[in-house]
């Protein structure tokens, strides 16, 4: 068969297969508009589309290169080429697959509610799971790929006899690595940290953004990104303000003189809550915590549905408590004082 009707064979037979893939992701798509919603059926299927195509069109290239007889005219082992592609085709599939399958998991679960700690535990596993996954694949399919080259199979058998050496070598280079792999499968697990939790890390106050395979990125209060080893979060304590919930409790402290009259402050923090959204209606307390010859120690405890709204509602009533003392009660102002003994009359 002369070497161009062979080529324009194989040519074709791409073109049909680059047909028939477009034909069937249009079938697929035809059905997922029927028996899904917002569209994540069709990420889906975009996702694992050029994917697809590719290994279509392998599938095509392939059984027409060996029909025609076109690898007999060719120096090169086209076999080898043809094993690494579809390694590197299946490996992409499965890849894009694994991504659209956390992706229409993640739809049904919105992150952005209030009341979202379901949603933040199911997006944490599956992040971290996504990422495990892959790097099994490619793991795996690097492997492989390896093994169908001759050259390199050859020295793989040579070198199995100081297999126990290598390892051993090989172990003691890569713990590190293998304890930050095992702990980010630890945090997936048991979950101490889960994607937007409030926590404080290294005297820094922020929202965990992501959590990878070996860090954790903590997205600080003034923008600013905190990156910790995720070793961090199993070996060293830290604080985690949305383990259970969202919920939150503040402190405000106002110094007063002993003549201020505690009730009427206590009677004007419940007039500022009650008139703010910020305030959950949940606590609402006002007590003397403290004594010193100076002054006296008011705290006010107030909470909020979460931690940046504590905040504010903190804010807001501290700027409020002082100005109904300042208005009000003035001359209850924290005050220095000084007793002086009558002095003698002085001698004339």
């Amino acid at each position: 068969m002369d070497l161009f009707v062979q080529i324009a064979i194989i040519a074709a037979g791409i073109v049909v297969g680059i047909f028939i893939a477009y034909a069937l992701i249009a079938y697929f798509k035809k059905i997922v508009r029927r028996t899904t919603e917002h569209g994540v059926g069709i990420k889906l299927i975009q996702l694992i589309s050029l994917p697809f195509i590719f290994l279509i069109v392998l599938i095509a290239g392939s059984t027409l290169f060996s029909a025609t007889k076109l690898s007999d005219q060719l120096d090169v082992d086209t076999s080898i080429i043809g094993g690494i592609l579809y390694i590197i085709s299946l490996s992409w599939l499965i890849i894009n697959a694994i991504r659209g399958i956390k992706v229409y998991v993640l739809a049904k679960y919105d992150i952005s509610t209030k009341n979202n700690l379901k949603a933040r535990k199911i997006h944490t596993q599956l992040s971290v799971l996504e990422r495990m996954l892959i790097a099994i694949v490619i793991l795996i399919a690097t492997a492989i790929i390896l093994m169908t080259i001759p050259q390199i199979r050859k020295v793989g058998v040579s070198l199995l006899a100081s297999a126990g050496i290598a390892g051993i070598i090989i172990g003691f280079a890569a713990q590190k690595s293998i304890a930050l792999i095992l702990a980010g499968f630890q945090i997936a697990v048991t979950q101490p940290i889960r994607l937007e939790d409030v926590v404080i890390v290294e005297e820094e106050w922020g929202w965990i953004e992501e959590i990878t395979l070996t860090y954790v990125v903590v997205r600080i209060w003034d923008k600013r990104r905190l990156i910790v080893p995720i070793t961090h979060f199993i070996e060293k304590p830290f604080q985690n303000w949305t383990r259970t919930s969202a919920e939150i409790m503040g402190t405000i402290y106002i110094y007063v003189d002993y003549g201020f009259p505690v009730e009427a402050m206590r009677q004007k923090l419940t007039a500022i809550l009650e008139e703010t959204p910020l305030w959950d209606r949940q606590v609402n307390v006002l007590q003397v915590t403290n004594l010193n010859e100076k002054s006296m120690e008011l705290r006010a405890l107030v909470s909020a549905s979460d931690s940046p709204t504590a905040w504010d509602l903190r804010v807001y009533v501290r700027e409020q408590l002082i100005r109904f003392l300042q208005e009000e009660y003035p001359q209850f102002l924290p005050k220095g004082r000084v007793y002086l003994e009558n002095q003698p009359e002085t001698r004339r």
